[in-house]
């Protein structure tokens, strides 16, 4: 991959927080989706979470713009399973809600570990997700409208929580772990080699510090070999 390509690549994983995330309660509309999860990358945010009880979400790589080959978005069957990852991460969980005990989004302190959970279109946060939630907060609406869009809120409360964290100086500091990151330099810089790999079941190489494949003459062999799971002519 080019030098500008791995420093690019680099920069995105020094800066990608790994406790800070959002949970969608069964948002179902793909253009909302994809629009949190690209608010997502832009603000740094690793994973998110979806409860989808239904069916399996999808989210078009274009309506995405590629952003969900960069946060990963994990997916489960009820509330009360993503409650259980929250709570083993240590997570303050938040939920949007007008509710007596709300409270402005941005007297949050997002420094600590948080998830924000985000309720559908129709209905908003279920109420499992509002009985999990240590704090409901709110968006103020000064005009007639009371409620703004699902990916519009996100947004508003990321880029908060992304100005909190930047003033703390939690940017720059890699926390994802190396196996992670050199999956994602290897993937994200050599693609077509990474989709060989996936083809030839072949394991990924190591990628060195100028973003070169790094890999013994073995490895190079079976690469050249051809693919047993190609079609026949």
């Amino acid at each position: 991959m080019s030098p500008e390509r791995y420093a690019r690549i680099n920069q995105m994983l020094d800066n990608r927080q790994t406790d800070l995330t959002l949970c969608l309660d069964t948002v179902h509309k793909t253009q909302n989706i994809a629009a949190v999860i690209r608010t997502a990358d832009a603000v740094g945010i690793h994973q998110i979470h979806a409860v989808w009880p239904d069916a399996e979400m999808r989210v078009s790589g274009n309506t995405a713009s590629g952003s969900q080959q960069w946060v990963k978005t994990l997916q489960y069957s009820s509330m009360s399973e993503a409650a259980k990852q929250f709570n083993l991460q240590g997570m303050q969980v938040l939920a949007t809600n007008f509710s007596d005990k709300a409270v402005d989004f941005r007297d949050i302190d997002y420094t600590k570990p948080t998830v924000v959970i985000m309720g559908n279109e129709r209905d908003g946060v279920s109420d499992e997700g509002l009985a999990i939630a240590d704090q409901h907060i709110i968006i103020p609406m000064l005009g007639m409208v009371q409620s703004l869009n699902v990916s519009v809120a996100s947004a508003l409360i990321m880029y908060e929580a992304q100005r909190q964290r930047e003033q703390a100086g939690m940017y720059g500091t890699r926390q994802l772990d190396e196996a992670y990151c050199q999956k994602m330099l290897f993937e994200q810089g050599h693609p077509i080699y990474a989709k060989a790999c996936r083809r030839k079941n072949i394991p990924y190489p190591s990628i060195d510090a100028q973003g070169q494949i790094e890999a013994n003459a073995t490895w190079w062999q079976r690469m050249r070999e051809p693919d047993p799971n190609a079609d026949e002519a």
